[in-house]
């Protein structure tokens, strides 16, 4: 069955691609049961970024209230010590990027991290700051030893965050990028030289089917993550054709 575009009509009227991002990692889950050795687990790890406006006034007046110390007597007592204004204040809008992904734990060594499958969304390629801060977190889990899936259908925006993954590290590829794509990235130790990081690219087409791509748990075991199948399985319940 072919890859759809769930960011444009008609399919967007049909169902929300939050539906499909958010429903996805877990059919991926239920495809790898049957695949990953007993030791290895797999979990859910989903977080749609929002923006939520509080009154900051009232709230923190009510902090203040909160916290002082209160009197045998129930009166509120002077507070002895309260911390110096801040050296720098200034407003921000801090990065709360959306987060849809699968992670693999190996149980048998104290439930450590092993891989991560990342499914990219608008909001990770809609701004330099959420494009750097998505590529620094694939960074840091590869720098641990975790193999890293980035998975990437989106149709709205073009940047290809594995690209700059790999120009982050420095090794730009120069040749035309794709802008859907589905990559599997993992590092490997060896002795007295420095970790290799080895790469699989895999350009994706609306109307193809998807690729397998291999999941690393170990430098000598892999399991085949079948996107197709789990995609397939997670359109079907909103009757996408």
């Amino acid at each position: 069955m072919p890859l759809r575009d769930h960011f444009r009509p008609p399919l967007l009227d049909l169902t929300t691609w939050e539906s499909v991002h958010a429903g996805w990692p877990m059919m991926m889950i239920l495809s790898l049961v049957e695949k990953l050795p007993s030791q290895y687990v797999a979990a859910l790890r989903a977080h749609q970024g929002t923006r939520i406006e509080v009154d900051l006034a009232a709230y923190e007046q009510d902090e203040i209230e909160s916290f002082l110390p209160v009197e045998n007597d129930g009166g509120v007592a002077t507070a002895v010590w309260a911390p110096s204004r801040p050296t720098l204040s200034f407003e921000t809008d801090l990065p709360d990027a959306d987060e849809f992904e699968v992670r693999v734990y190996d149980a048998e060594r104290g439930r450590q991290l092993v891989a991560a499958v990342e499914i990219v969304s608008p909001s990770n390629k809609d701004r330099p700051e959420h494009r750097r801060a998505f590529v620094s977190k694939c960074v840091a889990l590869l720098q641990a030893r975790v193999s890293v899936t980035i998975i990437d259908l989106v149709t709205t925006r073009q940047t290809n965050l594995y690209r700059e993954l790999l120009t982050e590290i420095g090794h730009p590829v120069t040749d035309a990028a794709p802008p859907l794509y589905a990559a599997a990235c993992r590092t490997v130790s060896l002795a007295n030289r420095p970790s290799r990081l080895e790469t699989w690219e895999f350009p994706l087409e609306i109307g193809q089917p998807l690729p397998t791509v291999p999941l690393w748990l170990d430098d000598d075991l892999a399991v085949p993550l079948d996107l197709e199948a789990s995609y397939e399985a997670t359109c079907r319940p909103f009757r996408i054709p």
